[in-house]
């Protein structure tokens, strides 16, 4: 039980430089808060799991052992990601002991040399340089290229800080840390080990799916295989944590994180496992069934599915409103059971692959698709029909009236393949709108799309003529 007396704090400092890496790294005095034994982690096993959702968020829940002393302590939490959202944190108690929270501090004010060089402003230090010189002196001014120092006879002493090689200090200024760091102050009624939970949210974190299908030459079946690719730039590295992803935009409360850029992209592909996917709240919940390493800055792919011999069919659909010039090809198969699948498929690229006469796997198009359900027709546009072309024009329009239209248009369909080839025209009409006259029956889709279905035989043109009567 956690009875909490006072608000959250954080800290509010600005992390303003990097250290170059040729500067001699200072030591940390880690000394606890007056008044407060520092509680310390036991040697006991870590246990990690992490919950990562589609947009910039990520769920760390972090189990360790501590031991806690009696009375005040202060409790350090060391090992967490630098994106943290500090007002997420939880701090909860899994042992029969219970803790009283003082108060909590999330402390990122980090070391770096310029932090160091602008707390010991009008402060002694010693500098080596790189041809052994070494100069003491009050340290007055700092910038990215010049230390300037106040000697003790009363002269300045201008350096370039290319030719420093040490600068030594005698600490760490009070406030600044190695890493970020979780602060509690505590009250505990009994001293001993005690296993501790903290959960908190954090940026930097998403995953994404990505599906590889391998059509026949029909285009009558293929083989899928489903990858999540999980992205974790967040600032800290999660050893053998249990993982799971939800699929789906969850509603925040206030303005996400910008994106940080993303510097290293390490790409490990895990054995092909069954991740369990279940409903969870009004979004899919995929866990994953092995425990993995998420590393900072790492791309990594877990498997999401395999599936061989699903049902597709190869359509040709021609849509002017899209691109008035090309038949684009689609590939579609049902989302089914009975083909292997029947699990939501999370939004992602799908990228279709053809054998050639060699064996060789080849390209023929990609395209993203939404998140769909199960027992759902999954679409894939792969690309423009080399050998099919349509041209579409505007033959006609007459006012019959003041508040009616009549429009008539003629699509051309022309196929250099050497087979027959089914196409489906789609066409739009908005407000109040009915087609009077037709060269082939039209399907209305929805309120604004209707189309036709055409089948070509080899260098045989076909023309569809239709005629548009709209209600102002």
């Amino acid at each position: 039980m956690i009875r909490r007396l006072g608000t959250a704090v954080a800290a509010a400092s600005i992390l303003l430089g990097i250290a170059p890496a040729a500067w001699a790294q200072p030591r940390e005095s880690g000394k606890a808060a007056a008044g407060a034994a520092a509680s310390a982690p036991t040697s006991g096993a870590r246990e990690v799991a992490v919950t990562v959702y589609n947009e910039n968020l990520g769920v760390v829940k972090d189990r360790r052992r501590f031991s806690i002393a009696s009375g005040l302590t202060e409790l350090r939490f060391t090992d967490v990601a630098s994106l943290i959202e500090p007002t997420s944190v939880l701090l909860r108690p899994l042992g029969k002991s219970p803790l009283e929270i003082l108060w909590q501090d999330y402390r990122f004010d980090l070391v770096s040399t310029d932090k160091l060089l602008e707390r010991y402003v009008d402060q002694p230090i010693e500098v080596s340089t790189k041809d052994d010189q070494v100069k003491r002196g009050t340290l007055l001014s700092y910038d990215p290229a010049s230390l300037v120092l106040q000697e003790a006879g009363g002269g300045l002493t201008l350096l370039n800080r290319a030719e420093v090689r040490q600068v030594g200090l005698k600490e760490v200024p009070k406030g600044l840390i190695t890493r970020p760091t979780l602060v509690w102050r505590l009250r505990s009624g009994a001293g001993g080990e005690q296993p501790l939970e903290v959960s908190y949210m954090t940026g930097g974190m998403g995953w994404h799916a990505e599906y590889v299908a391998v059509v026949d030459d029909a285009g009558s079946s293929l083989d899928l295989q489903g990858w999540a690719s999980v992205e974790n730039r967040s600032g800290a590295t999660f050893d053998d944590a249990k993982i799971k992803l939800v699929a789906g935009s969850i509603h925040r409360a206030g303005p996400e994180r910008p994106p940080q850029p993303l510097f290293e992209r390490g790409i490990m592909a895990d054995a092909m496992a069954k991740i369990e996917e279940r409903g969870f709240f009004e979004y899919h919940l995929y866990e994953v069934p092995l425990r993995a390493t998420l590393a900072n800055n790492e791309v990594k792919q877990l498997g999401l599915l395999q599936a061989s011999g699903i049902k597709s069919t190869k359509k040709y659909t021609y849509d002017a409103q899209k691109d008035p010039k090309q038949v684009m090809v689609t590939v579609e198969f049902e989302n089914a059971a009975s083909s292997g699948l029947g699990m939501p498929l999370p939004a992602g690229i799908v990228r279709v692959f053809q054998r050639d006469k060699d064996e060789s796997l080849e390209l023929a198009g990609e395209d993203r698709i939404g998140h769909t359900p199960k027992n759902e027709t999954v679409r894939v546009s792969v690309g423009g029909a080399f050998d099919i072309t349509a041209e579409r024009k505007q033959t006609e329009q007459k006012q019959i009236t003041t508040r009616i239209t009549e429009t008539a248009f003629e699509i051309t369909l022309k196929n250099h393949k050497a087979e027959a080839a089914e196409v489906t025209v789609v066409e739009h009409a908005y407000g109040d709108w009915e087609i009077v006259d037709s060269s082939l029956p039209a399907k209305k889709k929805d309120a604004m799309t209707f189309e036709f279905i055409a089948r070509c035989a080899p260098e045989k043109p076909v023309t569809i003529t239709y005629r548009l009567r709209t209600r102002s």
